[in-house]
């Protein structure tokens, strides 16, 4: 069956206030996933690689790669290759969000106007929903699962494109139902500032949704009220600058609690200053400290919390730093061979390091020495990649 007869009907009302119904397309594909894709090649830098069995792996964890083929490549993390291969009905996908309890992800395509939902036990698409109807499309930013999936927050804006102009609507929050479609609330924007781009995270039971502005405000879950407000917005000790902190999402977190890089502004000697913060948003608390001035590095925790790993990206300058989490330190810097536009992740077990992202290979690196092993390769460039690891 071609990708083209499986692509959903893109029908729904218009209508985006509360009350508002959004039908699902007709599924209509019965057959089990398409037949597992072959790993394309695998090499190594400089001489062929050894078999699979030869080399270090990096966990028993599963990547979950987006790509322009209009599917999600399924890839067994001890050997990297292409075990499953699920179906887009939209087209491109570009963000992939996986369900509390794991056994779902949901999957937003290129034109952020779909949302599909693939059951992870038979790798198939299940379930999808747009609030775009002939000519009016809603594109959504941001999108938050609820824990136990009784709805999806997202924020955006419809574009209705008439005779002679397109009529942009404002940027509004919907809570909209898993079960029924129905956007059954258009939640008030905090402090009534209108925003384009926000960050929402629920709280791990569901009840809280955290609203991230200048400050991070709480919500209760029920009429969307505030219920408490965190004004990190305010220097963190008397003489420091305002505490910039990203709340990075790691699979190698703690639930709640996000490790990061945060910066931060010397008033004295007029630098920006980098260092790394321990943020839990339950108890609201931070534990911080600075490590020295702010370069743009990326930051990427390691399994067991103790250490991080991250990326210097500058034009001819590429480094790996090993983060010291326990004695707070810079452990090294290492230069290496980049490439534009790299992204970063600790296996499963903490023993290698993924380069990947803009493109279609994987570099697969020694966690401690640094050391290429090898370069995996695939038949699709990646859009996403999710690393989800094995065990409890």
């Amino acid at each position: 069956m071609s990708l083209a007869a499986t692509r959903m009907t893109r029908d729904a009302p218009a209508a985006l206030t509360a009350g508002s119904m959004i039908t699902p397309p007709h599924r209509g594909r019965p057959e089990p996933v398409r037949a597992l894709l072959p790993l394309v090649c695998v090499l190594a830098l400089g001489a062929a690689a050894p078999a699979f069995g030869q080399q270090p792996g990096g966990g028993d964890g599963t990547i979950y790669m987006g790509t322009y083929a209009e599917s999600i490549y399924v890839i067994d993390e001890a050997t990297l290759e292409v075990t499953g291969q699920i179906e887009m009905d939209t087209g491109i996908p570009i963000d992939i969000t996986r369900s509390a309890d794991g056994e779902r992800l949901y999957v937003r395509d290129a034109t952020m106007q779909y949302v599909e939902v693939v059951d992870v036990a038979s790798g198939r698409v299940v379930d999808s929903f747009t609030l775009s109807h002939r000519n009016t499309h809603f594109r959504f930013r941001g999108m938050a699962i609820d824990p136990q999936e009784r709805f999806v927050v997202l924020n955006g804006r419809a574009y209705a494109k008439e005779l002679d102009r397109w009529d942009v609507g404002p940027h509004v929050i919907l809570r909209v139902d898993l079960d029924t479609h129905e956007v059954t609330d258009t939640i008030p924007w905090p402090d009534g500032e209108e925003r384009e781009f926000v960050r929402l995270i629920f709280s791990p039971d569901g009840e809280l949704l955290y609203f991230f502005a200048d400050d991070i405000i709480a919500l209760e879950t029920e009429g969307f009220t505030e219920v408490d407000r965190w004004e990190l917005s305010r220097p963190l000790e008397f003489g420091m600058g305002r505490f910039r902190f990203g709340f990075p999402q790691s699979p190698h977190a703690e639930e709640g609690v996000f490790t990061g890089l945060f910066r931060t502004d010397d008033p004295v000697q007029g630098r920006s200053m980098m260092g790394v913060a321990r943020v839990s948003l339950a108890e609201r608390d931070v534990e911080f400290y600075t490590l020295g001035p702010s370069e743009s590095v990326e930051f990427q925790l390691a399994p067991g919390g103790q250490r991080a790993y991250g990326l210097l990206e500058e034009i001819g300058r590429y480094e790996f730093w090993t983060f010291d989490l326990e004695n707070r330190r810079i452990e090294s810097r290492v230069p290496f061979p980049g490439r534009p536009r790299m992204a970063l992740m600790p296996s499963s077990n903490g023993d290698l390091l993924y380069v990947y992202a803009a493109g279609n290979t994987i570099d697969v690196y020694d966690a401690n020495g640094h050391e290429l092993l090898r370069t995996v390769e695939y038949d699709a460039d990646m859009t996403e990649w999710l690393l989800v690891p094995g065990g409890p």
